[in-house]
C-alpha cells in the first residue's frame, strides 16, 4: 500500500519530535554552531577542574541535541526510503556526525594523560563533576592500554585499511558468489541465491532440501581458500591490535568494553556442552516427527508443524500482548499502552518503507517502534519484542540523566526476549487450540536450538580458531573446515547424519568477523529465561527486581545490571535455567503432540 493509504493511528507520529522544518533546523543549527566552537575546548579542558567539567559537559549537550536530530532523520527516511528529501536530511545529520567525531578527538586522550587521583581532586573543586564519574572511571580502565600521541595516529591512519578482509568477505559471499540452478517442488528450474536458499531448505520435499543443501556449499567449497584467506587476515589484525594495546588475548580485548571476564564466555561453553543431551532429544523428536530412518542437517530447517495459519490481527495482538505483559504490573503496563495510543508505532508494510522492525529513538524522542505487521504469530511476537526495547529504553531514560539513559549492547536483547517468552507462555496457558500451542511450542524449540547451541558452537569455533592463530597455528582452508566439521558432530550427537558438505559452512557465516560477539545471543536468552522463570514461579520481589534493572541504564556495568534481576552470568545455574525451559518445552511438544494424535 502506498503510506497515505494507512489510518493515521497504525503510522508513528514524528511530529512530535520536529513540527516544520523550522524546528529541525533551529536544533540543526544549534548543534553547527557549538561544534564550530568546540574548539576552544582542547587547550582549556586542561586549564582548570572548571574548564575540564565544562568540556565535558559541553560534548554532552551536543550529543544529546545530535541524537534528537539523528533519531529524527533515521525514522523520517526508513518510512519512505525513496524520498529524496529524507535521503538528504539523513545525510546532513551524518555529515554534521562526522564533523562532531574530528572536533571532539582530543577529549579522551586529555583525560587519560592525567592520574585519577587529580579527577579526584576535580570532584572537590567542581561537585558537578561527579555527574560524569561513571564515565571517567571507565575511560581510565584503557589508560593501560592506550598508547603514546604519536603511537595512536599511527594506529588511526591505518584503521581504515583494517576492516578490508571482512570488506572482501562481504563482496565475495553477497555479490560474487553464484549458485547452480535446483528444480522446485513443481519441477521449476530455479537459480539457488543466498536469499532463496532459506526458503528451499524449509521445503517440505526432502529431494528439493537435499539439493539445496548440496548446491550451496559445493560453490563455498570452490572458494574456500580465498575465504580461508579473508578470515585469517581478520584474525591476524586482530591479534595484532590486541597486542599492541598490551592484552593478554584477543577475546580478552573484545570483551574489555563490556567489563567482562573470558569466564562468562568459558561458562556458557561448558554448561552448553555438559547439556547437550537436551538438543539431542529435540532432534530425535524432529526425526520421530518427521517419520525419517535417518535425520541430515537437510532436515533439520523443515518445520515440524505445517498447515498453521492463524491470523493475528494487529489490533487483536496488542490486547494479547497487553494480558501477557500485565504480570509485570501497572505501571509497566500503563506506560505500555500510552506507547500504543500516542504512536509510537509505525505498523504496517508501505512502499519504499524499511523491511524489517526496531525500537528506536533518542533520549528527547519516544521510543519508536516499526513493524511491517502481517497478522502472523512471529509478526505479533516481534510487537512484543520490540516493546521491550521500547520499555527498557522509556525506563533507562525516565531514571536517569542523557549520558547513563540507555544501556549496553550486551543486555540489549534481554528485555525484548523476555517480552517474546511472556507471550508465548501466556498463549500455551490461555489457548484452547492444540495446533495452536504446538506452532508456539515449535517456535520457541527453534528458538532454543538456534539461539544458545548454534550461537554456542560458534563462539566455541571462533575462540578454537583464535587460540589456535595465538599459538602460531596456520589456519588453512582444510584446517579450518576438518575443526568445523568436528565441532558440528558434537553438537548434533549420535543420532543426526552429519553430512559432509557442512563442514565449509564456517565461510557462510558473517559473524566470526564480528569479534567475539555471538556468544551475546546465548547470554542474553538464558538471562531471559532466567528472570522469566523467576517471575512466573512468583519469586519474591522478581518483577520489582526485573524492573530495577530495566532502570539502571549504563550507571551500572552489563553484569552488575544483571544481578538487579537476579542473573549472575558466572553461575552455569542461569545457562542451566534457559536449557532446563528447553528441555519442558520438548516435553510438552511431545504430550500435545501425541494427545492430538491419539484422538
Amino acid at each position: 500500500m502506498n503510506r497515505n493509504e494507512i489510518e493515521e493511528r497504525y503510522k508513528w507520529n514524528l511530529s512530535i519530535i520536529y513540527n516544520n522544518i523550522d524546528d529541525f533546523n533551529k536544533d540543526y543549527n544549534e548543534a553547527k554552531q557549538r561544534i564550530n566552537l568546540f574548539s576552544k575546548y582542547e587547550s582549556k579542558m586542561k586549564e582548570s577542574a572548571t574548564e575540564f567539567y565544562n568540556t565535558i559537559d559541553e560534548y554532552y549537550k551536543i550529543s544529546r541535541i545530535l541524537d534528537k536530530l539523528s533519531a529524527y532523520t533515521n525514522l523520517l527516511f526508513d518510512e519512505d526510503t525513496s524520498n529524496n528529501n529524507n535521503q538528504a536530511l539523513k545525510g546532513k545529520i551524518d555529515n554534521l556526525y562526522d564533523e562532531f567525531v574530528k572536533t571532539t578527538y582530543f577529549i579522551t586522550p586529555t583525560i587519560l594523560k592525567k592520574d585519577y587521583s587529580e579527577i579526584e581532586q576535580y570532584y572537590k573543586e567542581v561537585p558537578k563533576l561527579k555527574d560524569y564519574e561513571i564515565i571517567l572511571k571507565n575511560e581510565f580502565r584503557y589508560k593501560d592500554h592506550t598508547l603514546s600521541d604519536t603511537e595512536e595516529k599511527l594506529l588511526s591512519k591505518i584503521s581504515k585499511i583494517l576492516n578490508n578482509n571482512y570488506e572482501t568477505y562481504e563482496l565475495l559471499k553477497d555479490s560474487d558468489l553464484k549458485f547452480s540452478n535446483i528444480t522446485d517442488e513443481e519441477g521449476n528450474t530455479v537459480e539457488l541465491t543466498s536469499s532463496n536458499y532459506s526458503i528451499y531448505i524449509e521445503s517440505p520435499d526432502r529431494r528439493v532440501r537435499k539439493d539445496a543443501f548440496t548446491t550451496l556449499y559445493a560453490t563455498y567449497k570452490q572458494f574456500i581458500n580465498t575465504f580461508a584467506s579473508t578470515i585469517k587476515g581478520n584474525i591476524n589484525e586482530n591479534i595484532t591490535i590486541s597486542r599492541i594495546k598490551k592484552y593478554n588475548s584477543t577475546i580478552e580485548w573484545c570483551l574489555y568494553a563490556d567489563e567482562l571476564d573470558t569466564s562468562i564466555y568459558n561458562n556458557l561453553i561448558k554448561t552448553v556442552n555438559k547439556n547437550m543431551n537436551i538438543l539431542f532429544k529435540y532432534y530425535d523428536l524432529k526425526k520421530q516427527i518427521l517419520n525419517l530412518n535417518e535425520l541430515h542437517l537437510y532436515d533439520i530447517y523443515t518445520p515440524i508443524i505445517k498447515d498453521y495459519d492463524k491470523k493475528y490481527p494487529f489490533d487483536n495482538a496488542k490486547e494479547t500482548v497487553i494480558s501477557a505483559l500485565s504480570i509485570l504490573g501497572d505501571d509497566y503496563i500503563n506506560t505500555l499502552k500510552q506507547g500504543l495510543e500516542n504512536r509510537w508505532i509505525d505498523v504496517y508494510p508501505t512502499k519504499a518503507k524499511r523491511t524489517g522492525g526496531y525500537s528506536g529513538g533518542s533520549y528527547d524522542t519516544y521510543p519508536y517502534i516499526l513493524l511491517n505487521y502481517q497478522d502472523k504469530y512471529s509478526d505479533m511476537s516481534t510487537l512484543a519484542h520490540e516493546l521491550g526495547h521500547s520499555m527498557h529504553s522509556y525506563y533507562a531514560k525516565e531514571f536517569n540523566p542523557y549520558q547513563y539513559g540507555s544501556y549496553t549492547i550486551f543486555v540489549a536483547e534481554v528485555a525484548s526476549t523476555v517480552n517474546e517468552l511472556l507471550l508465548a507462555k501466556y498463549l500455551l496457558n490461555n489457548s484452547k487450540d492444540s495446533k495452536e500451542k504446538l506452532s508456539i511450542l515449535d517456535n520457541l524449540m527453534t528458538l532454543f536450538k538456534s539461539t544458545i547451541y548454534r550461537q554456542t558452537m560458534f563462539a566455541e569455533f571462533e575462540q578454537d580458531i583464535y587460540n589456535d592463530a595465538e599459538n602460531d597455528i596456520t589456519l588453512t582452508a582444510d584446517y579450518l573446515s576438518d575443526k568445523y566439521y568436528k565441532l558440528n558432530q558434537k553438537y548434533f550427537g549420535p543420532n543426526v547424519i552429519v553430512d559432509k558438505e557442512i563442514k565449509y559452512e564456517w565461510a557462510k557465516i558473517p559473524h566470526f568477523y564480528y569479534n567475539f560477539y555471538v556468544y551475546k545471543y546465548a547470554t542474553g536468552l538464558s538471562a531471559a529465561c532466567h528472570i522469566v522463570s523467576d517471575i512466573l514461579e512468583g519469586k519474591e520481589n522478581a518483577v520489582e527486581n526485573y524492573k530495577a534493572f530495566l532502570k539502571c541504564g549504563k550507571t551500572k556495568n552489563p553484569i552488575d545490571s544483571l544481578k538487579l534481576a537476579g542473573v549472575d552470568l558466572n553461575n552455569p545455574e542461569v545457562i542451566e535455567s534457559a536449557l532446563q525451559m528447553f528441555d519442558e518445552t520438548i516435553k510438552q511438544f511431545k504430550t500435545i503432540y501425541n494427545n492430538l494424535n491419539n484422538n
